[in-house]
């Protein structure tokens, strides 16, 4: 299952925000969220491009962590099966940062559908394209897709992007541990 390429984008920038912001079990230890320098030079990792390196001040990775709780929380309520849960938040999201779509040309001369705040600075921008990403999700028969990891010790978030979409895990080594508990209980 593919969104396309902007769209999956900005789940994957989503997806790499929540997990570096939200405190909480990361494969199977306690995760704190990084801090000052290397707070700034994670949010810059996870918004830049191979074409383009971000380079955020601290007030602007600040900002733009502020849609982390919400979006965590529509990733939460999708987990749940509770899409108008989801979809409600996602809605306040959009609300929030003014999301608007834009159809910009491409360097082949296509068009695609981005989404941009009021104006396109780096936090607004970024606010807004993770917001009309979730709703986009949300919004089309792959809402079922966002969630979070099943494994004991984590919870991370992740998009299903699998065939048949019955992904349950953030990575393969939280698999592995969950699969290898698994087996140690039947060995016993």
């Amino acid at each position: 299952m593919r969104f396309d390429s902007h769209i999956e984008r900005l789940l994957d920038t989503t997806v790499a925000l929540v997990n570096l912001a939200s405190p909480g079990e990361a494969h199977g230890t306690a995760y704190d969220p990084p801090v000052g320098r290397d707070l700034v030079a994670g949010v810059a990792d996870v918004t830049s491009t191979p074409e383009q390196r971000s380079r955020p001040t601290p007030a602007e990775a600040s900002a733009l962590l502020e849609v982390v709780p919400s979006a965590r929380a529509v990733f939460e309520a999708a987990a749940r099966d509770d899409l108008a849960a989801a979809a409600a938040i996602a809605n306040d999201l959009l609300d929030t940062t003014r999301a608007r779509p834009r159809l910009d040309p491409d360097e082949g001369g296509r068009f695609q559908l981005h989404f941009h705040g009021p104006d396109d600075g780096y936090v607004r921008g970024w606010q807004a394209g993770i917001a009309s990403g979730l709703a986009v999700a949300l919004g089309s028969d792959l809402g079922g897709r966002l969630g979070v990891c099943e494994a004991a010790g984590c919870d991370r978030v992740f998009v299903d992007g699998s065939k048949n979409g019955t992904r349950r895990f953030c990575s393969p080594q939280c698999q592995s541990r969950v699969k290898a508990a698994a087996h140690r209980a039947r060995s016993r």
